[in-house]
């Protein structure tokens, strides 16, 4: 059975427009009838208006599958303490009231006990022998103080198993810590009680009270059980359609900046092997002088050497725009310093 659809047939869909644009087009659709938008119990796509629209940290928690179930079972626990509750409350104010005026109750009981007795005869019921006879007989000649004790004690008893039936009803945690609390005091009288007398009523009693104590201790993980509380959140995170859209939203963001990340790596590998290397560094000097005033030297004419008895010849300097040796001798001469002899090559 399809827990879900069950809840969507009784409370009809639940749909949500998110706000951000991404998440927005994941949820939406568009029909021939108009646009349609995602329950989030059933996940079918449900044409018309969304039910409600805002931040998706805003969408609404909608139980699903199993927790529609959880929560047919626990509304039907909690319609039984209300019954419960409902005849408790009854038999407290009869309790009430017959102590207020029990003297008058039973100056009737009294006066109508004979007729009752003769029907009850007729009938073939067995009159000295009777429980309920015993009974009223025992809360005639009770002390009204303690049928008061008695009726604020099941006054008390009324109002525990409302406050347990409203929290079952609500599924709040609270009311399923409460109900376990309180169901389990009470499972000891009970036992105690069957082990007196076993009856049909006792043993139905004893059945729902300890079957509501293992359910809620097991399925809502209550006390830490199975993982508690932080496990019993994490199933409903990983059932749920907007949680579960939203991490497919974030992985698929994640790989597109893993793709874009691996191009620019390729695309980076690709131009340092298709680049020529740099050239090598110049050495100090070869660019020009070491400081920009400074005019590059001429270079040397070559020397050529004289036949012997003659003197040297002097070097050509046409291809030359200066002469090295004059500038060096002028330099000298406006220095004051003066000239060196020239040398004679021997013969």
């Amino acid at each position: 059975m399809d827990w879900s659809l069950l809840g969507c047939g009784a409370s009809g869909h639940v749909t949500f427009a998110p706000d951000e644009p991404a998440l927005r087009d994941r949820l939406s659709t568009t029909a021939r009838e108009g646009p349609a938008w995602r329950c989030l119990r059933c996940g079918t796509f449900v044409i018309g208006e969304p039910t409600a629209s805002g931040p998706a940290a805003s969408a609404p928690r909608v139980r699903r599958g199993d927790q529609v179930r959880s929560a047919l079972i626990l509304r039907i626990f909690a319609v039984e303490r209300f019954l419960r509750a409902l005849i408790v409350a009854a038999l407290a104010i009869a309790v009430w009231r017959f102590s207020v005026s029990r003297l008058s109750l039973e100056q009737a009981y009294h006066q109508a006990l004979p007729p009752l007795k003769t029907l009850l005869r007729d009938l073939g019921f067995s009159v000295d022998h009777s429980k309920l006879l015993g009974l009223l007989h025992e809360a005639f000649t009770a002390n009204s103080r303690t049928l008061g004790f008695i009726a604020i004690g099941l006054g008390a008893y009324a109002v525990i198993e409302i406050i347990e039936g409203v929290g079952l009803w609500l599924l709040k945690r609270w009311g399923e810590y409460f109900a376990v609390i309180a169901t389990s005091l009470g499972l000891p009288y009970e036992i105690y009680d069957l082990m007196n007398k076993v009856t049909v009523l006792r043993l139905v009693a004893f059945v729902i009270n300890l079957g509501l104590v293992l359910y809620l201790v097991l399925a809502k993980r209550l006390f830490g059980v199975r993982g508690g509380k932080k496990a019993y959140e994490a199933r409903l995170r990983s059932e749920s359609i907007l949680d579960a859209e939203l991490a497919a939203l974030a992985a698929e963001q994640e790989v597109a900046v893993e793709q874009e990340v691996a191009v620019e790596q390729e695309a980076t590998a690709e131009a340092a092997a298709q680049g020529t290397p740099a050239p090598p560094p110049e050495p100090p000097g070869a660019a020009g002088p070491p400081w920009p005033d400074a005019e590059a030297p001429a270079a040397a004419a070559p020397t050529v050497p004289s036949a012997p008895g003659e003197a040297p010849a002097e070097p050509d300097t046409r291809a030359t725009p200066s002469n090295p040796v004059t500038t060096v001798a002028s330099d000298a001469d406006e220095a004051g310093v003066p000239p060196l002899p020239r040398r004679h090559p021997t013969r």
